[in-house]
């Protein structure tokens, strides 16, 4: 079927979902499983935004004894990733690996050791481990640590692969996926529906999701919304190829502390820098599939930019050397960036916009959008397809939160 005479069939559908990173295509799967026709409208490739250029790496510690979004969120999506792969046969290089978040200091140490009581209070799964015990499960870890915290319910995928492939299995339940097509304008009819204009044609359906990631305010902006999403940079290297020596998700404790110290103080939260000035170091990373060593860290306000910052990425391979010796002298074969969407209030902004009918926001998933975004999509479609908000989704309401222009 040519693309003109694919897009006059298509061009009208229950939802419109605009966006084709991990939670849009999240939600155009769950909505078409649901037996919802659905266009999901991408202004470039699937996985082209944060979503295909991120460390791959998931979250989770366990849906504890009282859970809230947060869980919900990271464990919901570490299942949603298993039945990718084991159930509808996707290879996305999924693993739950574990992760081991390094100790630096014996002020650190202090804090981790709270954190992790605290966590396992609330029947979370993690640990804190001597060096020498880490060590054990991570050989290349450094031994001059104090500790290491250790979250076996981690794991990690490759980004584009999954994207791709939750994408593709919204195709396979009868969406329609198209790249390509650039959202020029979108118009609220009286009736309550909405009319999409892209560079390549118009839609017409009776709901609307918006799943921009970072540029959710600039899409809200054509309704005459005010969308508290913003674009902070997120960068990261790699090494060529080698042999396994990274087996855990590897993250850092110092910039968690200074989070909890100084993480509330301004807007949006958790960054790395302030006025250009760096505050912390921040650290995540893993080895892939392919062998690459890739790391990131650095959370900088940037607008549109996401061109990486050199100076970043050597601090950041000096950190990540700290924790993994041997990466000190191994040299950086690449490094990329991508613009990851992040709320003034550090929630994130799943549900349905009150301010207009039949309007639906999944985003501001900040740094975690990969991670999240599977289980931020299927509650968002289970929410569309029933029009009872799940309770867990009272913690991210947009009312109140997005306003008029």
């Amino acid at each position: 079927m040519s693309e003109t005479r694919r897009q006059a069939v298509l061009s009208e559908a229950d939802v419109i979902v605009i966006g084709g990173g991990i939670a849009g295509a999240s939600t155009a799967y769950h909505l078409a499983a649901h037996g919802r026709s659905v266009a999901l409208l991408e202004r470039g490739d699937i996985a082209s935004g944060a979503s295909g250029v991120n460390g791959g790496l998931l979250g989770g510690s366990g849906w504890g004894r009282l859970p809230g979004l947060d869980d919900y969120l990271s464990m919901g999506s570490l299942e949603l990733f298993k039945m990718l792969q084991s159930d509808l046969g996707y290879h996305v290089e999924f693993r739950q690996s574990g992760s081991l978040t390094a100790i630096h200091t014996e002020e650190q140490y202090s804090y981790a050791l709270r954190v992790v009581q605290s966590a396992r209070a609330g029947g979370r799964d993690v640990e804190l481990l001597t060096t020498r015990e880490a060590r054990a499960i991570e050989p290349f870890a450094c031994p001059d640590m104090p500790g290491y915290v250790y979250s076996r319910q981690r794991g990690n995928a490759n980004p584009v692969r999954a994207t791709r492939a939750f994408a593709d299995a919204a195709r396979q339940a009868g969406a329609s996926v198209l790249t390509g097509h650039e959202v020029t304008a979108v118009e609220a009819l009286a009736d309550g529906s909405y009319r999409v204009s892209t560079r390549r044609g118009e839609f017409r359906a009776g709901a609307l999701v918006l799943a921009a990631g970072a540029w959710c305010a600039p899409v809200g902006e054509m309704l005459g919304l005010s969308i508290p999403v913003i674009p902070v940079r997120g960068q990261m290297w790699a090494t060529e190829p080698l042999p396994p020596r990274v087996f855990q998700g590897i993250s850092s404790m110092e910039s968690q502390l200074f989070w909890k110290a100084h993480g509330e103080d301004t807007t949006p939260h958790n960054l790395t820098h302030r006025g250009g000035v760096r505050q912390t170091r921040h650290l995540y990373g893993r080895q892939t599939q392919s062998g690459e060593i890739a790391f990131g860290g650095d959370r900088q306000l940037a607008g549109y930019d996401a061109t990486p910052d050199a100076q970043g990425i050597e601090v950041n391979k000096t950190h990540a050397g700290e924790v993994l010796p041997l990466l000190t002298d191994l040299p950086i074969a690449r490094t990329w960036a991508g613009l990851m969407p992040f709320t003034l209030d550090g929630e994130p902004l799943i549900g349905k916009i009150p301010l207009r009918q039949n309007l639906y926001i999944v985003g501001g998933l900040a740094s975690s959008g990969f991670g999240r975004g599977p289980m931020a999509g299927k509650l968002l479609a289970d929410f569309v397809h029933t029009g009872h908000m799940p309770h867990v989704l009272a913690e991210s309401d947009p009312a109140g939160r997005v306003t008029d222009a």
